[in-house]
């Protein structure tokens, strides 16, 4: 083995659009995982949900399917 460290991979850089399409879908995600987390919290500190507070899973489903209906697309 060798004894020289691992050289980066060099990078290309990202024209402006694109960056800011970069950027936009990251802070989506951090968003999401927001959210995410703080209903974790939530369920780690008072427990889970009664099931009749719940919302069946094809409501849920059929929300969902609306909303990426709706969305703009964007690079991945």
């Amino acid at each position: 083995m060798s004894q020289q460290p691992a050289t980066a991979p060099e990078r290309q850089p990202l024209d402006e659009h694109a960056a800011e399409s970069v950027r936009a879908y990251a802070a989506d995600q951090r968003a999401k995982v927001d959210v995410l987390a703080s209903v974790l919290e939530d369920i780690a500190a008072n427990g889970y949900p009664s099931p009749e507070t719940g919302v069946p899973w094809e409501t849920a489903r059929d929300a969902h399917l609306a909303r990426l209906a709706d969305e703009q697309p964007r690079v991945a």
